[in-house]
């Protein structure tokens, strides 16, 4: 980890104030990327070098010696960070470029994971949260943020609210492609596309439906436009 010069770090270990053993959750934004009907889903649980809401930075390397003692099996999968509520289990667990990769299986004789299943296939519940104690961490005096360069992983939970609003369960597998009729129906009725423009976007794409606006479009109204395609889509996953 890099610090900036100018600025003060205070250094928290396992003996420290600060980490001791409680527990503690991180929630991101679960990407749960995909879900299928036999309930396997994958995603990211944690995020790298991304300042949560909580003011905590989870660096790179920072689940290395848990994941080695651990490993997928011998980290939980829960619902809502209740150890009374066990709801599948996890088959992969490692971190790569981006954060912590997980791929899990919700086991449905489970009535709670047949429930967060249908839920997660609707698009209602896409947050995933890390259960853990923190062994090492470094506060920036500066800024407030608190690096966590060592944590010791006990859970991964299934959430409503992440608290790394990028890291979610992206998505769903079983979810069928809408046919050309229903995705013009939907970005003319929804987004208020002409429906000129809606037949050229499914056609070719952005540059063939705004061919004609001015080069300097901005990125607000691209993302905005990314948002509401997204918001969209939310109707064709049953």
């Amino acid at each position: 980890m890099k610090h900036k010069r100018g600025q003060q770090y205070e250094e928290k270990g396992e003996a420290g104030s600060r980490p001791g053993r409680e527990h503690e959750t991180k929630r991101a934004p679960f990407e749960v990327s995909k879900v299928n009907e036999a309930g396997s889903f994958e995603g990211y649980a944690s995020l790298f070098d991304r300042e949560d809401l909580g003011h905590d930075l989870v660096e790179r390397g920072a689940f290395t010696r848990s994941l080695e003692k651990r490993r997928a099996s011998g980290v939980r999968m829960l619902f809502q960070h209740d150890p009374a509520d066990p709801i599948g289990v996890w088959e992969i667990i490692r971190e790569d470029d981006k954060g912590l990769y997980v791929k899990g299986h919700l086991t449905l004789e489970v009535a709670r994971a047949r429930e967060v299943h249908a839920l997660m296939k609707a698009g209602a519940l896409d947050g995933l949260s890390i259960g853990f104690h923190t062994v090492k961490a470094v506060k920036n005096r500066s800024t407030g943020t608190r690096h966590l360069v060592e944590i010791d992983l006990w859970e991964i939970s299934v959430v409503t609210f992440p608290m790394q609003p990028e890291a979610r369960v992206s998505l769903v597998k079983a979810a069928r492609h809408p046919t050309e009729r229903e995705l013009e129906y939907r970005l003319t009725r929804d987004i208020r596309l002409s429906r000129q423009q809606a037949r050229a976007l499914i056609a070719g794409g952005y540059k063939a439906a705004f061919a004609g606006r001015d080069a300097r479009t901005s990125a607000a109204d691209l993302f905005g436009l990314a948002r509401d395609l997204r918001e969209a889509g939310r109707h064709f996953i049953h």
